[in-house]
């Protein structure tokens, strides 16, 4: 594939964008499930935002993982998602950027912070007034959310890459799904380099 720095700062654009936005809505949401809620729940609550950083991760790793030519095959069978597969594949830079690094760097930050929430609120049902309980308490939420992270991230990588072609296959089946019932398309379908000789041809002969 050719590159192109056009369509590169088009896409750095667009992506910031969509960061900005994605990372309020997380945001917002989050402060306003944890507020008011026990521990506990606010501990499931940033166990759910480490799990949605590890999937979409997983994701975006397979799609760069993956080869474009079991789904051509796929695809001249009929198969379902098989088309939006290849969409995938050649796309994968876009998408693993916006799987591992808007929402995995977002969901990232974001529980981060929720754990400081979190570690408040405990904090406060224990009534805690030493300041090394305080440390201890911190420390030891920061790192356990910190290496849930890394060792989820770390088996979904192996996972990923050995299991490439059948996990794009699922997200091009949920493409598909989407074309077809929603009719939203994700990926913007290009010309053929034929039917665009075609047409120039054609405007070629109406200028004679």
């Amino acid at each position: 594939m050719k590159f192109s720095f056009k369509h590169s700062v088009r896409w750095s654009v667009l992506i910031f964008f969509i960061t900005f936005a994605l990372a309020a809505v997380f945001s917002v949401t989050s402060t306003a499930m944890l507020e008011g809620v026990g521990w506990s729940i606010g501990m499931v609550i940033v166990l759910l935002l480490v799990l949605i950083g590890v999937f979409f991760d997983m994701m975006g790793l397979a799609a760069a993982a993956a080869n474009e030519t079991p789904f051509h095959a796929m695809a001249s069978e009929k198969v379902h998602g098989a088309k939006q597969a290849i969409s995938i594949v050649r796309n994968a830079d876009r998408f693993s950027n916006f799987c591992n690094d808007v929402i995995g760097d977002i969901t990232g930050v974001i529980s981060g912070a929720a754990t400081a929430i979190v570690v408040t609120n405990l904090l406060y049902a224990m009534d805690a007034d030493t300041a090394l309980l305080k440390t201890v308490t911190s420390v030891v939420f920061t790192g356990l959310v910190s290496a849930l992270t890394v060792g989820g991230k770390a088996l979904g990588k192996s996972f990923s890459i050995y299991y490439a072609t059948p996990i794009v296959l699922i997200i091009g089946k949920c493409f598909y799904v989407l074309e077809t019932k929603l009719k939203i398309s994700l990926f913007s379908k290009k010309r053929s380099k034929s039917k665009q000789r075609k047409r120039g041809k054609s405007r070629a002969a109406r200028t004679d």
